[in-house]
């Protein structure tokens, strides 16, 4: 038999795909310590929004190696901006009061401009996995 009718091989593609979503998670994590070590006011902050979501767009093919790059972009911007709006019942601040990882996963304060840079980070994740060959996927 013929590995396309076994399936043998899927396993391998799966794993790749996964492994370079952790390298690329990896990456945008240091992109955006990067950023706020070189950079200070609008430029970090948005910026940093934008990784945001683009960390999320890895994660989710982490999670989900097949996942189209659609489907990615619209799920990390959907997390995101739910993320957001959370702000506006204050759930958030006060889990940032006690933690520093609530602080940097859930944010404190709701602000609108953010709502821009998410999409904007969910766009270049989805050109990103677009221009990237995987198995199964389509753009």
């Amino acid at each position: 038999m013929d590995a396309s009718r076994t399936g043998a091989g899927t396993g391998s593609e799966t794993n790749r795909v996964r492994l370079a979503a952790a390298v690329s998670a990896a990456l945008v994590v240091g992109a955006g310590l990067g950023l706020r070590a070189v950079a200070a006011g609008d430029v970090a902050k948005y910026g940093g929004d934008a990784l945001y979501t683009l960390l999320l767009v890895a994660l989710v093919v982490l999670v989900a190696p097949r996942v189209t790059a659609r489907k990615a972009g619209v799920v990390a911007l959907a997390v995101s901006w739910g993320v957001e709006f959370l702000q506006l019942s204050g759930l958030p601040a006060e889990l940032s009061r006690h933690s520093a990882a609530a602080r940097l996963v859930l944010g404190s304060t709701f602000n609108a401009p953010d709502l821009f840079w998410y999409a904007v980070g969910a766009l270049v994740g989805r050109l990103v996995l677009a221009a990237v060959p995987r198995p199964a996927c389509r753009p």
